[in-house]
Formats: structure tokens, sequence, C-alpha cells
């Protein structure tokens, strides 16, 4: 399992901050964000490899299943 910031969410991001850059703005007076959008990732099979077995309703809450 993994439960973390989305990835794609912070390219987005980061090309948003690379563009302000680029742009002209001062690194120095950017603000600093942090992550507002989060994801959880389960892994089924890895899981099942080593003896744990995830409540079903785990799973329905989870972003994203591998399996």
């Amino acid at each position: 399992m993994a439960y973390g910031p989305s990835l794609p969410d912070m390219y987005k991001r980061a090309a948003i901050y690379v563009d302000r850059l680029l742009r002209g703005a001062k690194a120095a007076v950017l603000p600093i964000e942090q992550p507002t959008r989060f994801t959880l990732v389960i892994n089924v099979k890895t899981a099942k490899a080593i003896g744990l077995e995830i409540p079903a309703t785990m799973l329905a809450r989870a972003d994203e299943v591998i399996e």
C-alpha cells in the first residue's frame, strides 16, 4: 500500500512554478505549496504473496488497485 500525494497533480503544479520563474518571478517570493490531493494505491498481488488479506472496504476506498 502507498498513500501519498498525487504525482500527476504535483507535476502540474511544478510546471506552473517553472512558468512563473521563466516569466521573471523571483524564486524567493513564490509561495511554498503543500499537496492538496492524495491517492491510495494497493497492490493486491504483493499482499497475497506475503500472506496479507486486504479488507473489501479498504479496496473500495483505494484510488488504484493493482492486481
